[in-house]
């Protein structure tokens, strides 16, 4: 018997079985749209080593022009059906997917061809912004995100099965916490398998609410994260028979869903956001005043991008700890912005700041693309902040301004502001504008359209 000969028989079967387990395996290539709703396609995993990691996969222009109604292009977007740019995947951000060992996903960069950014990429554009802050001032941005979804699960009403609220429990409750805990746990785990740190989590005060604090990381990072931990949450709750969702005002009667987001300043490894001990008089360093009042001062076109839809605007209002009104406070949560003394952090200094407004349908990349945008302005022209607001605003909006209150005036602020503009890119800008008018036009002809983007967000 020649035993040269089975050995290499033996070999070429294991080969085979290994070729049949990987063209069984898939790789999800993850992208956000104009509209903040995930998308993805799915390559076998020798396509994706052969060709897709490096050549990437086609996709029409037309996808950074879908809004949250219609996958056809928004009209005035200026991307149509014609036209074709490839979907890079970002090697660095693949993992294993959590709930389906099978599969790995990564995060795709948009590129006309392999090297060359496409100007709509919301990715790139972060990137861009990230890069400017850098080279002018030294400076990097880092950001956390705390995000809020609600539960809902299976029930007959009416003789229909319907999704209704988890629970109605309170703040904080043990007992919601208990009762959410196998699916709580689950999650937790599959971020730490994703390397996506968790500080803490807890119920919230909304009927089946829930948060999930993260801990910071550079931007890019952080929109990664904050994408991932969205599918994570999202497929865990399909896996425990409920339905997770980010949708900022649900239920009109309760509490509304943010992903709020910290953010502080960093150079050389070093948080310069906080200020030198005894050196100001909020606390806050001279490049940290100048950065968030910037962002103060753009945050009506601001929300365009991280208020995307008509339902956002549900959210924001007064006495609901969102930040109806153009203002900031030091640990004033009816100002959507705050500035935070977390535990560890000397006593009158201030870490980073908070923007409550950003919610969970909003595309993290050119959300934070926009604030960094105004950050950057504020730092430019050495913009001064206001005083804080160290009460409850409603209570004095007479001398306020209020925050725009729905989406369409977000908009006309936006068309307004040349400085997030070209920042962000001017392109890019004028797409994103025509898919939020057509939310616009869409839901205000369908009131009731937006309790069905509970399966969208």
């Amino acid at each position: 018997m020649d035993f040269s000969v089975l050995k290499k028989e033996a070999d070429e079967a294991v080969l085979v079985d290994a070729h049949a387990h990987n063209d069984a395996k898939l790789v999800r290539i993850i992208w956000v749209d104009g509209s903040g709703q995930h998308r993805c396609r799915a390559v076998p995993f020798k396509r994706f080593d052969d060709v897709a990691k490096r050549d990437g996969i086609g996709l029409p222009f037309a996808v950074m022009a879908a809004s949250s109604c219609n996958d056809c292009p928004a009209a005035g977007s200026n991307l149509s059906s014609v036209g074709e740019m490839r979907l890079i995947p970002d090697l660095s951000t693949k993992r294993t997917v959590p709930w389906n060992k099978q599969e790995e996903m990564v995060m795709g960069d948009m590129q006309l061809r392999p090297g060359e950014a496409w100007e709509y990429c919301p990715r790139e554009a972060l990137r861009r912004v990230s890069r400017i802050l850098k080279d002018e001032f030294n400076l990097v941005m880092k950001a956390g995100f705390e995000i809020e979804f609600l539960l809902l699960k299976k029930a007959v009403r009416d003789g229909k099965e319907d999704w209704v609220l988890f629970d109605s429990t309170p703040y904080c409750s043990a007992l919601a916490y208990d009762a959410a805990s196998p699916f709580l746990h689950e999650v937790v785990a599959s971020l730490n398998s994703l390397n996506i740190t968790v500080e803490q989590l807890h119920s919230e005060s909304g009927k089946g609410q829930f948060e999930i604090v993260l801990g910071y990381t550079v931007c890019l990072n952080a929109a990664d994260n904050l994408i991932y931990t969205q599918e994570v949450i999202k497929a865990t709750a399909r896996k425990h028979g409920l339905l997770a969702t980010f949708l900022p005002k649900y239920a009109m009667d309760d509490v509304g869903s943010g992903s709020h987001v910290h953010v502080s300043l960093w150079q050389n490894d070093k948080n310069v956001f906080m200020a030198v001990e005894g050196s100001s008089q909020h606390g806050m360093s001279a490049v940290g005043e100048e950065f968030m009042a910037g962002v103060l001062h753009h945050i009506p076109a601001i929300l365009a991008f991280i208020c995307p839809i008509p339902n956002s605007y549900a959210r924001i209002q007064p006495n609901t700890w969102s930040g109806a009104y153009q203002c900031w406070g030091r640990d004033n949560r009816e100002a959507p912005i705050r500035t935070a003394c977390p535990p560890g952090i000397r006593a009158g200094s201030v870490s980073n700041f908070e923007i409550k407004s950003f919610d969970g349908c909003a595309n993290p990349y050119l959300g934070l693309a926009a604030i960094l945008s105004g950050g950057l302005d504020g730092l430019r022209h050495h913009l001064q902040l206001p005083e804080p607001i160290a009460f409850n605003p409603d209570e004095n909006a007479s001398k306020l301004k209020r925050l725009p209150q729905s989406l369409a005036e977000s908009v006309e602020a936006l068309e307004k502001n040349n400085t997030l503009t070209e920042l962000i890119g001017e392109k890019l800008v004028v797409a994103i504008k025509a898919v939020r008018k057509a939310e616009v036009e869409y839901h205000s002809k369908h009131q009731e359209a937006y309790k069905q983007l509970i399966h969208n967000y």
